[in-house]
């Protein structure tokens, strides 16, 4: 019989064996350089592809509802800019240069926007709309929800739920209580999720600062962006919050990051001009 010390060094060396540190990208600028878990099992490909058919079902929905925008002047700035920022994403992933990345506008009230793995990326007119977003600030948006698919933190998050569920069924079959398992979810919430929810934010908003940067759009965009998100959600939070929780020290971490991007805005602006 196995002793109660040695359970948790059980599941402990179980998950462990079925996960791959790896880090993602490369830090840039900003120096995004945290090493991430993920379960060797739950490939990039895998979840890429999952997305993919949720994305495309999206779309059917929105294109049978007759709101699937795909002319419009928001849509034509909205693809300009994805194609700017896009263009710039090898910087910290090669590889995602050939991923098939798609754009999509939704033409809803929702204030939401999104990139999923594998680059499928859809704006909701309403977001724009509502906040008068400019291109600064779309770009701002945009390379935020591009650096989450960057990094991976999609599948990361999916490897953790994965690693609940595998520890909760090993803790059934070697009969532990169902207040122990409770017990044990809600560590793993408060230990692992939440914490790297905050580090995964962060993480997405000195990527996409720098992504802006470097595609010839205002780093300053995202102080003002974050500014008018706060104002809005005091009143009827957008659907963009409930994923993208704000906090106290978002807009002076931002702050404190411009000064790393803003030589690359220049230099930017300057092949442009």
């Amino acid at each position: 019989m196995f002793k109660p010390c040695s359970l948790p060094m059980l599941f402990a060396a179980m998950l462990v064996a079925g996960c791959e540190t790896v880090n993602t990208t490369s830090g840039g600028a900003v120096g995004v350089d945290r090493q991430q878990r993920m379960f060797s099992m739950l490939s990039t490909e895998e979840v890429n592809q999952m997305y993919a058919q949720s994305y495309r079902e999206t779309l059917q929905k929105a294109s049978e509802a007759g709101v699937l925008d795909e002319s419009s002047a928001i849509t034509k700035r909205v693809n300009t800019i994805a194609q700017r920022l896009i263009a710039q994403v090898p910087v910290f992933r090669p590889d995602a240069a050939q991923w098939a990345w798609e754009v999509n506008v939704i033409d809803s009230d929702e204030l939401n926007a999104n990139c999923g793995p594998g680059g499928k990326i859809i704006f909701y007119t309403g977001l724009i709309e509502e906040l008068n977003l400019s291109d600064d600030e779309i770009a701002a948006v945009m390379g935020h929800e591009i650096a989450h698919a960057l990094r991976e933190h999609g599948r990361e998050a999916m490897s953790k739920a994965y690693g609940v569920q595998m520890a909760t069924q090993l803790g059934s079959a070697f009969g532990v209580s169902t207040a122990g398992l409770q017990l044990a979810n809600t560590g793993v919430q408060y230990l692992m999720t939440l914490p790297n929810s905050r580090s995964n934010e962060n993480e997405a908003d000195l990527i996409g600062l720098e992504l802006a940067a470097r595609a010839g759009y205002n780093p300053n965009a995202a102080l003002s962006l974050w500014q008018k998100m706060n104002k809005e959600s005091a009143s009827s939070p957008p659907e963009f919050m409930s994923t993208h929780p704000s906090s106290s020290t978002r807009i002076t971490e931002l702050q404190a990051n411009i000064p790393k991007v803003m030589p690359l805005y220049e230099a930017a602006r300057a092949r442009v001009n």
